[in-house]
């Protein structure tokens, strides 16, 4: 049993359920809803100016583990602007056992931590807030959502700083870049980057239990199953054996493969894979279009020292997140060229030459990576 909040939409007050998950042999866990414990707080008037209940994305760039799925449509929290990286949360607290020694044990699942110690018992005054509560989160409000079925072809990236250019490049944390396409080999109607997007997928593909219709893409988990693309690691997803959802590695955890996972949704902490992998729900989303798996070096080249006076930007080409064109992804270094405010060159090169010497793309994404702040 763990305890849950709701928002009454009628009311506007946040009420705390007692839960429980419900499994049965060969269909996915189920979280039931059983009694109403009492109301957290009423939202005043006030308050409301500052509380945002809506479809939003938070993260922290410091952990080693997350969530991924949207677990309902409300985040209560306090939400300053539609962006940015001073959210405050509450904590969502669910039952995880016991410790060692066994006194009971729970997790909040908003900020990643463990709840029950002997200094949170002392703290503790009719309210459980883990000792994370106050920490400062990543987030986006109404994020960019992207329904896969409704275009022809959708690309997904994580972005980073580019390796080099005429203009300054400044450290910053990873980013999402979209590429988006209603027809087959049509014009872009999206080519950006944002802070976090939500993808609706078909549920009929059965990558995830059948309460997750949404995958949420974060620049952590973004930029760390980008990584283990590009370093040839392990990589695959493990679903937690008690509740079912699908487990994500960041951080150290995101770097070396192991057997043994701990559960961002429910806090379980003995799942084990018959393997060392490094478990994210991105590598199924990647895996269900097939081309995504498939590379080709561009039939181009470029000489940068033919752009004598112009500016330029240049990235090594990274594995896609997801591919959904029918065609395979091209693997190279990528240019923009600047002709005043004109952009003459905007494509991947198999090989570039800058002061008579050909980049090496391995060199471009060691100086992608470190301008990354994480």
């Amino acid at each position: 049993m763990f305890i849950e909040r709701k928002i009454n939409a009628t009311s506007n007050i946040v009420e705390l359920w007692q839960c429980e998950w419900e499994n049965h042999e060969g269909e996915p866990a189920r979280k039931i809803f059983k009694n109403k414990v009492g109301i957290e707080k009423s939202v005043t008037a006030e308050e409301n100016e500052s509380l945002t209940q809506s479809q939003a994305i938070c993260w922290s760039h410091g952990r080693t583990i997350g969530n991924i799925a949207v677990f309902s449509k409300s985040i209560v929290g306090s939400f300053p602007a539609k962006s940015g990286h001073d959210a405050i949360l509450s904590c969502d607290i669910v039952g995880a056992g016991k410790f060692r020694h066994g006194a009971p044990r729970w997790w909040c699942r908003t900020h990643h931590t463990y709840w029950g110690t002997k200094a949170d018992l002392h703290s503790f005054q009719g309210e459980m807030n883990c000792g994370n509560h106050d920490q400062p989160m990543s987030y986006q409000v109404s994020p960019f959502e992207i329904n896969m079925n409704d275009f022809a072809e959708v690309g997904i990236w994580c972005s980073m700083p580019a390796a080099i250019s005429t203009f300054q490049i400044k450290n910053r944390r990873p980013k999402i870049h979209v590429h988006i396409r209603p027809d087959k080999n049509g014009k872009k109607v999206t080519d950006r980057d944002f802070n976090a997007i939500s993808i609706r997928y078909n549920k009929e593909q059965d990558l995830f239990n059948a309460e997750i219709s949404f995958v949420n893409i974060t620049p952590p988990s973004a930029f760390e199953f980008v990584n283990a693309l590009e370093d040839s690691v392990i990589v695959d997803c493990i679903n937690c054996k008690k509740c079912g959802y699908p487990h994500l590695d960041l951080g150290d955890f995101g770097i070396t493969p192991h057997k043994k996972h701990f559960c961002g949704n429910c806090g379980f902490d003995s799942t084990w894979s018959k393997k060392p992998i490094i478990s994210t729900p991105l590598q199924p989303l990647h895996d269900a279009f097939p081309a995504s798996l498939n590379f080709i070096d561009p039939d181009r080249t470029l000489n940068l020292d033919d752009y004598q006076g112009c500016d330029y930007i240049v990235w090594a080409s990274t594995p896609a997140i997801l591919w959904t064109a029918d065609r395979p992804q091209e693997k190279g270094i990528h240019v923009h060229v600047m002709k005043g405010n004109e952009r003459v060159v905007d494509d991947t090169f198999s090989e570039v030459i800058l002061n008579g010497k050909k980049l090496e793309r391995a060199a471009l994404i060691k100086q992608m990576r470190d301008r990354i702040i994480t």
